[in-house]
């Protein structure tokens, strides 16, 4: 059936439009519903956000890389991951422009946030490392790929504990948006369970019409015959992070600041288990040193961009151009740059 979709032209774009619809609708209810879990549950917007939701958004581009490993297309499979992080954190910038009151990374300032933050970078770092390493394998999967895994687990670890007992917390100003809503937790765990139910189904909608998104856009792609690394680092990994913009932007809508930077920043590091997951069907040795070094360039560029929003966190600017901070224009620069890199290189 999908074969039979993405040979016509007309039945393709349809299918594309119809999933990004379905998107839409199935996203602003999974916000809604997430907002609630978040106090309900007691795991806090920021940690709901970048466990639970961040995984969902992100469950589309997890296929498309998975499927590119397995087809031997090892350059589209890393693109996707890393561009998606590029691409998703260049939509909190988009989701800032709409939040109109002040500069998100000023708003929804939090330990958390900021940690996840941090757990990005060395998250980023790693891959980068693999790429100039010596490649050692354990069963076919590389060290680094393990290494991935093991900081991933650990650094979400660290952002539940810093919900449960802050070590530190962010001055509190007359624009410093609230955490969490006033609902009170659910005693018996009946609301609960149901909101956990919706979450699933909306969540498989979601899923399901990523991935849809994903093969019709990759079909779009084939058509235009452009190289792998741009197909993979800029158009199926801006198609698959829909998602993740159109819950942020839900977020923000809102007032789920946390819930909105938590599942771009969730998000984002769930993309580097794509890179694992991509390793393990990458079946001659290791994936890391199978691409070129225009991975190694995005990589860094992604790094660099997490590491300005970063520091407009800590710095918490009120307002800016476009009513965004300067980190946020920092990062769309960087993003214009690295697109301009890969496009034209």
């Amino acid at each position: 059936m999908i074969a039979e979709i993405t040979d016509s032209l007309s039945l393709t774009v349809v299918s594309f439009v119809l999933s990004g619809f379905a998107v839409l609708l199935a996203g602003l209810k999974l916000t809604e519903i997430a907002e609630r879990l978040a106090v309900l549950t007691g795991l806090g917007q920021a940690v709901l956000g970048a466990v639970f939701l961040g995984a969902t958004t992100s469950l589309s581009g997890t296929v498309t890389s998975v499927t590119a490993a397995l087809s031997g297309q090892a350059e589209l499979a890393y693109g996707n991951a890393i561009g998606g992080i590029a691409a998703q954190t260049t939509f909190l910038v988009i989701a800032d422009m709409l939040y109109r009151g002040v500069n998100l990374e000023h708003a929804a300032a939090s330990e958390e946030n900021l940690l996840q933050g941090v757990l990005l970078v060395v998250l980023l770092a790693i891959p980068l490392s693999a790429m100039s390493g010596p490649g050692v394998t354990v069963l076919g999967l590389d060290v680094a790929s393990i290494a991935i895994v093991v900081m991933y687990v650990f650094g979400i670890r660290l952002v539940s504990m810093a919900h449960d007992s802050p070590m530190w917390s962010p001055r509190q100003t007359s624009h410093t948006a609230p955490s969490e809503s006033d609902e009170t937790p659910d005693a018996d765990g009946s609301q609960t369970h149901r909101l956990w139910f919706s979450f699933c189904i909306l969540a498989a909608i979601v899923a399901v019409a990523g991935w849809l998104i994903a093969q019709t856009g990759m079909a779009l792609a084939d058509r235009t015959g452009v190289s792998q690394t741009v197909v993979g680092n800029l158009l199926t990994s801006s198609v698959t992070s829909l998602p993740e913009l159109v819950v942020a932007i839900a977020a923000v809508r809102r007032g789920a600041l946390a819930l909105a930077v938590g599942d771009i920043l969730g998000g984002n590091a769930f993309d580097v288990l794509f890179l694992v997951l991509s390793d393990i069907a990458w079946r001659e040795g290791s994936i890391h040193l199978a691409v070129s070094d225009k991975q190694a360039l995005w990589l860094g560029l992604s790094i660099i961009m997490v590491g300005v929003m970063l520091l407009g966190m800590l710095r918490r600017q009120r307002h800016g151009i476009a009513n965004i901070g300067f980190e946020g224009v920092l990062v769309l620069l960087l993003y214009g740059a690295g697109v301009s890199m890969i496009v034209l290189g």
